[in-house]
């Protein structure tokens, strides 16, 4: 369900969540779930409906990755998150 926003906050707010989408340590973790999902695809892992977590680096369904495991978000913070480079 969208927000209600006004039209001026509708443009802030889409401009913030591009400028957050195109950091880089979302354009990172957005290459390296690329990587790893054409990777285990290819190896004939089962990966359909499952998203990569960063923290566990392993594939989990979305329901679990969101939310730190129930644990809820508030202790996390980006130091928890590792990115690798492509080699």
């Amino acid at each position: 369900m969208p927000q209600k926003l006004s039209p001026a906050a509708k443009r802030a707010k889409a401009a913030r969540d591009l400028a957050y989408a195109n950091s880089p340590a979302r354009k990172a973790k957005r290459a390296e779930n690329q990587r790893l999902r054409r990777a285990a695809e290819k190896s004939g892992k089962n990966i359909g409906g499952k998203d990569f977590d960063h923290k566990t680096r392993t594939f989990k369904t979305v329901a679990s990755n969101r939310g730190n495991d129930g644990q809820g978000t508030k202790m996390e913070g980006k130091r928890n998150y590792k990115t690798t480079r492509a080699k």
